[in-house]
């Protein structure tokens, strides 16, 4: 009976330790690209790097597209990599989503901005906290929301150049619910992997350096759908 409960304490404090490292890397990137985007969302900014008399200038292609190459660089890749690179790459990302993201202080109002980051925040903890204390088996679900998320992906790629204002809200719209759904399956994995008991300690950091990025991810994908419904254009 005592080693049982030796292991249940065992347990609950390394589950605990592993959440507050995954949302203090959540909220390290997210502060890391909002103060970035802040500073990058102005005119002066974006018509020097990112627009030119021809158009959108490839360095603003290189900012969007980059960041994808780096998430799945860390991801798929963290089981050989130190953990110092890992977090250089993991604050890289998030410098380059802030060059991303400065664009929204252009298209809307900070107000608007400010707003649905509100209603990003409660959406996102009730499904966190959801997925968090569920029973059910999210697995399959989790699945057919990432194939989902994929053909959005590319959806949203070819509406670059078709700029079709009413094909980027169904994307939007459908964004919200793959993203909330998301989150709670990723909050059911990160569980799952916290109470795993035969991970190395550094495999431990590394995967809840992961986790926070891979929330962080459905955090800004879940906020830019919102402000697509909700965002009042300048």
């Amino acid at each position: 009976m005592s080693n049982y409960l030796n292991q249940e304490t065992y347990t609950q404090e390394t589950t605990r330790v592993f959440f507050r490292n995954v949302y203090s890397y959540m909220f390290g990137a997210l502060s890391i690209s909002g103060l970035i985007a802040y500073m990058a969302g102005n005119k002066e900014f974006i018509g020097t790097y990112f627009i030119n008399q021809d158009g959108i200038a490839p360095l603003f292609y290189i900012v969007v597209f980059a960041p994808v190459g780096l998430g799945l660089l860390i991801q798929m890749a963290y089981n050989r990599l130190s953990m110092t690179f890992l977090l250089a790459l993991f604050v890289a990302y998030s410098a380059l989503m802030g060059l991303s993201l400065s664009t929204i202080f252009i298209v809307y109002d900070i107000s608007a901005i400010a707003m649905t980051f509100f209603v990003t925040a409660g959406a996102f903890a009730g499904m966190a906290i959801l997925g968090y204390t569920t029973k059910t088996d999210l697995t399959k679900f989790g699945s057919l929301l990432y194939m989902i998320f994929i053909g959005m992906f590319i959806a949203g790629i070819v509406n670059i150049f078709l700029k079709s204002d009413s094909f980027g809200f169904i994307i939007a719209v459908l964004g919200v619910f793959v993203f909330t759904g998301l989150t709670a399956y990723q909050m059911q994995q990160l569980k799952m992997v916290a109470q795993t008991p035969d991970i190395s300690e550094e495999d431990r950091n590394k995967l809840s350096l992961i986790g926070g990025l891979q929330l962080y991810i459905l955090f800004i994908n879940l906020f830019l759908s919102l402000l697509r419904i909700l965002g009042n254009r300048d």
